[in-house]
């Protein structure tokens, strides 16, 4: 009996080996396993701390753009405001010489019912004339003026 005592200790000895042993190999797996899981983390980390970094240059890239465009577009928008107004008062010189011009081609009617008279028609006439011929002169002065308007002097 002794014999299978002592065997039954010695195999009761081997099996704790073999346990103790697998108990080892699990616990060297799971370090690895585990380390293995840090490392994938980390790396996970690493992408999206990259990808962080490059969408906030994309994203600087762009308000840079849209603030250059901004500007480009105010500074369109200033311009088309002067031409604007360069354009009105070409209009106004341009109605106010196709006016005097109608005068004083005599195809002006802008007083005939007015006056009753020939005399009558002769006082207007001359008042016309004097005050066209101021209005000429007037308008000569400004026509050799350059058109000058500030993009800050308009409000739109």
């Amino acid at each position: 009996m002794e014999s299978s005592s002592s065997i039954s200790s010695e195999e009761n000895n081997n099996l704790q080996a073999v346990m103790e042993q697998r108990k080892r190999k699990r616990m060297i797996s799971n370090r690895e396993s585990a380390r293995r899981s840090r490392m994938r983390k980390q790396k996970l980390m690493d992408d999206l701390t990259a990808q962080v970094a490059q969408l906030r240059k994309e994203n600087h890239q762009i308000v840079t753009s849209v603030s250059i465009t901004t500007q480009h577009y105010l500074t369109v928008e200033a311009e088309n405001s002067v031409l604007r107004a360069q354009i009105d008062e070409l209009r106004h010189r341009l109605d106010s010489l196709n006016d005097i011009i109608a005068f004083s081609s005599g195809n002006y009617n802008g007083f005939s019912g007015m006056c009753s008279n020939v005399s009558d028609r002769l006082e207007v006439d001359d008042l016309f004339v004097n005050q066209i011929n101021t209005s000429m002169n007037m308008n000569m002065f400004y026509l050799n003026q350059p058109l000058t308007a500030s993009a800050d002097a308009l409000q739109y």
